[in-house]
């Protein structure tokens, strides 16, 4: 973009849209800020442009209405770069202000950012340089969508793959052609369509800021490579885009997008609203603290110089106050109207729940406002049900259509695999879609996202490999990551060679996939889990951005049995009705049926050990929803000995060997073309196995 020579003129502008918008006489610009008595827009020409080419100052008379400042550059091209100053009162601990008219800060409703000439770091030891703050970008809306519409699937049709864009492809095995981006995972729709998900659920992709970590993390040349870390929540991260110079954030994000709709493949994204990258009353500077710090941000009632910190990271958005719900609300509409993303995670969603002042409230505003808005209507919106400070609210989130990741299936599963005795009430429980969850206050399975990894914490192989965290690569002295793992290493801790635990951690992999994908709910799988990905024992690789934290495409090859494995689970699952039921399974028959729509047995027909302590084994049948469907019956043994359970009859069917974690490649999960009867009236089970049969004519 070239400018000509002199100044843009200006006109008055509109309070409203908020952002930069493109006119038909050129850019309108507002911002808000309550409190400020003056304001500066500063315009550069592109990323790496020195100096702005023209700095405007608005009169507080003409470019100021309500609580919004706004002015109109007439005949402003898109692709130009730019940043606000705001002038005002400083008064942290009186009032929460905290206006600086020498930093330049980041539009909240920056379509686009760029880092520019950004380090954090440097700020925080040398102090404010000039124009050393991200930018924000001017975009003009032109895009063909083609046609694209949201993707939508009904909930128990889901399967959930959660991934992170940058290290998916990032991996020199990768052979994408732009590794880390958004452009990367389009190369890798094939894969993704041939594993048989039907959404990605994509870690943070709005605009983050990577340098914000600890200062003995950032000097050992790491960073925030999760993201969880927002200040441009209207932009897609500038570090997954191509060329994000040039402004084409928007363009490659929908680009990819529509590619994965084209598959059949939704959207979901992570968004993280309960806090930003500005962190505590020692953290810089970036965006909302310069036009509203006391609007955006919970702050101590008595001192509020003090940041309340429900999240774990410095503060807390004041997600309930009317404007910042409005400005969560407007965003989230955006993605879904602008960028056509199918649903969103809330990360820590429960401190979302509080007021400004950290009391958890009974109707928060925000949660309600994103389950009744009509364009949201068609999104899926999944919570993180609790936060950092204790609030836990898993089977009790604000609002009905929320899904929630289920924590407690979690570690329920976990305990009961590696062989915890007396959880097997416990485990049907879970298996069933945790109606004690979720059943008594008009919720239903689809409520549950069941999974047993995430990206927060242990990877599959690594639940069956290390007993312990080993996390001194992050450089916080092993402290951070949970300790309560749940894991069991299969008798020795880490890498081996014996052949006999590697044999034993495969089946231990394959059986907490297996009840993960037989379970009623929506079940979520973690990138790399279908090629057994490690992460050498850290379960929280938060800010290793290199090959412990990126998706190794040589697995598909050296990890090929059980990459066949999960597929034909996924595949299994979406063959069957009865393993995807909107509504609880109640024990009796239902639409016509003459069998129960479960029964649960133990080793014996009819009499599962509800009250033994020392049980380890389960079993059901689970009837199929439609008459030429297949029944299922499903054997769960995880004693260290092989037991023999009691077969029902059927009449006019046979079962037939469906799936046997046990079992070696391909015979551990056959087609059904190549499935063998099973015509004995018992089953032997395998120690720490799970068995499927399928029932028919």
């Amino acid at each position: 973009m070239s400018h000509p020579p002199g100044h843009y003129r200006t006109l008055p502008g509109l309070r409203y849209p908020p952002g930069a918008t493109v006119e038909d006489d050129g850019v309108n610009f507002s911002v808000y800020s309550r409190h400020a008595v003056g304001a500066e827009l500063l315009l550069y020409e592109g990323a790496s442009s020195p100096e702005p080419f023209q700095t405007i100052r608005l009169d507080p008379e003409e470019n100021h209405t309500f609580f919004s400042w706004h002015v109109t550059v007439v005949d402003l091209p898109p692709g130009t770069h730019y940043t606000w100053r705001m002038d005002g009162p400083n008064d942290p601990e009186g009032h929460g202000w905290r206006f600086d008219p020498a930093v330049e800060l980041v539009d909240p409703w920056a379509r686009a950012v760029n880092i520019c000439g950004w380090d954090r770091w440097r700020r925080q030891r040398e102090g404010i340089r000039p124009h050393d703050s991200p930018r924000a970008v001017v975009l003009a809306d032109e895009y063909d969508w083609c046609g694209d519409t949201p993707i939508r699937v009904s909930s128990e049709q889901m399967i959930i793959y959660e991934l992170h864009v940058g290290g998916f492809t990032q991996h020199p095995s990768s052979g994408v052609r732009h590794p880390g981006t958004f452009s990367g995972i389009v190369e890798k729709i094939p894969y993704l369509k041939e594993l048989g998900i039907t959404h990605v659920e994509l870690m943070p992709v709005m605009a983050f800021d990577e340098q914000d970590v600890p200062e003995a993390v950032w000097d050992a040349g790491l960073k925030n490579f999760w993201g969880y870390s927002s200040y441009g929540f209207f932009s897609p991260h500038p570090g997954y885009c191509v060329t994000p110079e040039l402004g084409s954030h928007r363009r490659e994000f929908r680009d990819m997008v529509r590619a994965l709709h084209r598959a059949g493949i939704g959207v979901i994204m992570d968004v993280v609203f309960n806090h930003t990258s500005e962190g505590n009353a020692g953290g810089p500077t970036l965006s909302f603290k310069g036009f509203g710090n006391e609007t955006f941000y919970c702050l101590d009632q008595i001192d509020r110089g003090i940041y309340l910190d429900f999240t774990g990271c410095g503060n807390t958005v004041n997600a309930n106050h009317p404007f910042v719900a409005r400005y969560i609300l407007d965003c989230l509409e955006y993605w879904v109207r602008e960028m056509h993303v199918d649903g969103f995670r809330f990360d820590l969603a429960s401190a979302m729940a509080r007021d400004g002042s950290g009391r958890p409230m009974e109707h928060p505003p925000v949660l309600w406002g994103i389950e009744l808005s009509d364009t949201l209507a068609g999104a899926k919106i999944i919570a993180e049900a609790w936060d950092a400070a204790g609030l836990y609210q898993v089977g009790s989130f604000p609002g009905y259509r929320w899904m929630e990741w289920n924590g407690r299936y979690r570690d329920s599963l976990r305990r009961f695999v590696r062989g915890d005795k007396g959880l097997v009430p416990e485990l049907a429980t879970r298996l069933a879609g945790s109606s004690d969850l979720y059943g008594a206050n008009l919720r239903q399975p689809i409520n549950s996202v069941n999974f047993v990894t995430c990206h927060d914490g242990f990877t599959l192989w690594d639940l069956v490999s290390y007993n312990r965290k080993y996390n001194d690569v992050n450089r916080e002295g092993n402290r951070d990551g949970t300790a309560d793992n749940f894991s069991w290493n299969c008798g020795a801790e880490g890498e081996t060679a014996d052949a006999a635990i590697l044999d034993l951690r495969r089946r231990q992999a394959k059986n907490l996939l297996a009840l993960l994908f037989l379970s009623q709910g929506i079940p979520m799988l973690l990138a790399g889990d279908e090629v057994l990905r490690s992460q050498s024992g850290n379960n929280n690789a938060w800010c290793q951005d290199n090959p412990l934290g990126w998706f190794d495409w040589s697995l598909l090859d050296k990890n090929a049995e059980m990459l066949r494995f999960v597929r034909g689970l996924i595949a299994l699952r979406r063959r069957h009705g009865s393993l995807r039921r909107r509504r609880f399974l109640l024990g009796r028959p239902r639409n016509g049926s003459s069998l129960p729509d479960i029964a649960w047995h133990g080793m014996r027909l009819n009499k599962p050990a509800w009250d033994d302590p020392k049980a380890s084994t389960l079993a059901l049948t689970l009837a199929p929803t439609r008459p030429d469907d297949d029944l299922l019956y499903i054997a769960i043994n995880m004693d260290p000995e092989t037991r023999r359970f009691q077969l029902p009859a059927l009449a006019g069917r046979t079962w037939y060997g469906a799936l046997d974690t046990g079992g070696v490649s391909p015979t551990d999960l056959p087609a059904p073309p190549d499935q063998a009867a099973v015509p004995a009236d018992a089953l032997l089970v395998r120690s720490r196995s799970v068995v499927v049969l399928e029932g028919r004519p």
